[in-house]
């Protein structure tokens, strides 16, 4: 387990920016992805976005594309997701969490592929 430890979230009006981080305690495998995930009450855990800890490939939830941006400083073994062109929609508890080892690009958005999560951050956006 490595201990995930998100911050940055708040509130902000539709339009606005923020940039969440999530600071991991352990060890990363190349091979696992770490990702965003983001939920509101009485609905699923969603994936927003997803990177693998040793480079390549970027993933974004389609709602999310061209309007967040995800990224990693593998020095710090720090995950960020900057979020540009907020609105009310994106409003929710954000995530961060690390996947079981050899992450499947295809899949990056199942919760279930992911191990460790944080506590959470709340963005509100509001209209």
């Amino acid at each position: 387990q490595v201990p995930l430890v998100e911050s940055g979230g708040g509130s902000v009006q539709t339009g606005g920016s923020l940039r969440l981080s999530c600071r991991a305690s352990g060890y990363l495998w190349k091979d696992n992805c770490m990702g965003w995930f983001r939920q509101v009450p009485g609905k699923e855990r969603e994936g927003v976005a997803a990177v693998y800890v040793g480079g390549g490939s970027n993933y974004y939830a389609d709602s999310v594309k061209g309007r967040f941006t995800i990224s990693q400083d593998v020095a710090k073994n720090t995950l960020y997701l900057q979020m540009n062109t907020l609105k009310p929609e994106d409003t929710a508890m954000y995530y961060c969490a690390v996947s079981f080892p050899f992450c499947a690009g295809g899949t990056w958005y199942r919760y279930d592929n992911y191990r460790t999560w944080g506590q959470g951050t709340q963005v509100t956006v509001s209209s």
